[in-house]
């Protein structure tokens, strides 16, 4: 027998303890038990809209510079499913190609200079063009304006449902006060997030205010103090009602709660060893950063990736943002193999030496990937995986950041996104096509098919 409840458990069920409410994962005991099979999967459809992750790669790729499009050192030279990745900075996303989709040479031109008082502010105003695919306004004051993105828009029709409608995330520090350079607001450089043209949305670094977003809701302040300063869980405020609640499921359900409530575990431990070391008054590689964001760039975004899992996991919210690093940032990441600092190792002076050191930072990113692509394949949501439900946009509003470019701008798709995408295939656009085009196309797969225009789009893209 799937379950013993006889009638069904509700979606919005939560564990609720002090200053504590978790949400359940989807279990079968939340489907009626008389539906046919069929049935069951189709109810199961309509109340599971896509997944929405999209994450920005911040300065472009090595291989938008004029050596590296010669190497293909991005894209592959070659079009369709046959295509090789293996000299490329996707090569890490081989296993992984059958959700994987290139749409190379698509142009983000709402980036560039409009007048000669913005030439040089590309690095200011490219991220809240990425998802917007609108020329910001500049300015350093409070008459700020851009374009409402494409996870804004997804989330005000199908993120409504959900406690939290987006969650916005980063992982470099931000400085939303005042101007950041070249007469532009900060808010333009920390947030690729827009509710509506004139509302960037604020992002979050700490993996810790992020669980306690998902996770800590509810009590009085004296109630959460008391709980953060325990050295538990906060799953130890609700051990009666997951007894309670095993009593009333099968067996099938008490083991997907049980793995469930034990990632909540991993991941509050994870966050309470990083908080502890950074707290111990040892030296810091990030002066300054919040405790409980890890020093290694790796270990943070891999606890980002674990919370948005959890998250969609729960239907706490069904779309992301996620920053992964800030325009100008002289950040140095070891685990590439590299020690240049971002910024100036993408200033490369197509130098072809340079340019290849570039595209292995580049790599690095990348190969973070599949830890997301995994925790989603591996995490069941009712009849299918959770990557079989999502879509994945990866990519940047720059292209060649040595020279500032806006042309052919580095973009994938990865998931299975309810079938938006059919992986395994690159897809070349025509020269001067508008990456909007492409998210014009993709909101239509969404369910957003009554938009005619997003951005600069001059059409639909066909993939």
């Amino acid at each position: 027998m799937a379950n013993v409840i006889r009638t069904p458990l509700d979606r919005r069920t939560f564990l609720k303890g002090m200053s504590t409410m978790i949400a359940l994962p989807y279990l079968d005991a939340m489907t009626p038990a008389a539906l046919s099979r069929s049935a069951r999967a189709s109810a199961l459809r309509a109340a599971n809209p896509t997944r929405l992750l999209a994450l920005e790669m911040v300065h472009g790729a090595a291989g938008c510079a004029p050596f590296g499009l010669t190497e293909h050192l991005w894209a592959p030279p070659t079009t369709g499913s046959s295509f090789d990745l293996s000299k490329t900075s996707l090569s890490p996303l081989e296993s992984w190609r059958q959700y994987l989709t290139i749409i190379s040479n698509t142009d983000v031109r709402m980036a560039e200079a409009y007048r000669p008082e913005e030439i040089g502010g590309d690095h200011f105003r490219s991220s809240a063009v990425f998802l917007t695919q609108s020329h910001p306004t500049q300015t350093e004051g409070s008459d700020i304006f851009a374009g409402t993105s494409l996870d804004q828009m997804y989330a005000q029709r199908f993120g409504q449902a959900t406690p939290i409608p987006s969650m916005q995330l980063c992982i470099e520090p931000l400085d939303r006060a005042g101007g950041c350079a070249y007469g532009y607001s900060c808010m333009y450089t920390d947030s690729i997030s827009w509710a509506s043209p004139t509302e960037p949305l604020p992002m979050i670094r700490d993996p810790r205010v992020a669980f306690e977003q998902l996770f800590g809701a509810g009590g009085t302040p004296e109630e959460r103090a008391m709980r953060n300063r325990s050295t538990g869980s906060i799953l130890d405020w609700i051990t009666g009602r997951v007894a309670q609640l095993n009593r009333e499921l099968g067996a099938a359900d008490r083991q997907r709660m049980d793995q469930y409530l034990e990632h909540i575990r991993e991941i509050e431990r994870r966050i309470q060893q990083v908080e502890k070391r950074n707290a111990s008054g040892e030296e810091r590689e990030l002066a300054g950063a919040p405790a409980g964001v890890p020093d290694n760039f790796g270990d943070h975004v891999k606890l980002m990736f674990d919370l948005q899992v959890l998250a969609l996991q729960a239907d706490m919210t069904r779309v992301f943002s996620f920053k992964l690093g800030r325009d100008a940032s002289a950040r140095v990441y070891p685990d590439s193999g590299v020690m240049t600092g971002f910024h100036p190792a993408s200033h490369h002076g197509n130098n072809p030496a340079r340019v290849k050191e570039f595209a292995e930072i580049n790599k690095y990113h990348v190969s973070l990937l599949p830890y997301l692509l995994d925790k989603l394949k591996t995490t069941m949501d009712g009849d299918a995986s959770l990557l079989d439900k999502t879509t994945i946009i990866y990519g940047s509003p720059m292209s060649d950041s040595n020279t500032h470019n806006h042309r052919r701008c580095p973009l994938i798709l990865l998931g299975g996104g309810h079938g938006i995408a059919s992986g395994n295939q690159h897809l070349k656009a025509p020269d001067g096509t508008p990456m909007a085009n492409v998210m014009l196309s993709l909101m239509h797969r969404m369910g957003m098919d009554d938009l005619h225009t997003f951005g600069d789009s001059t059409g639909a893209f066909s993939f």
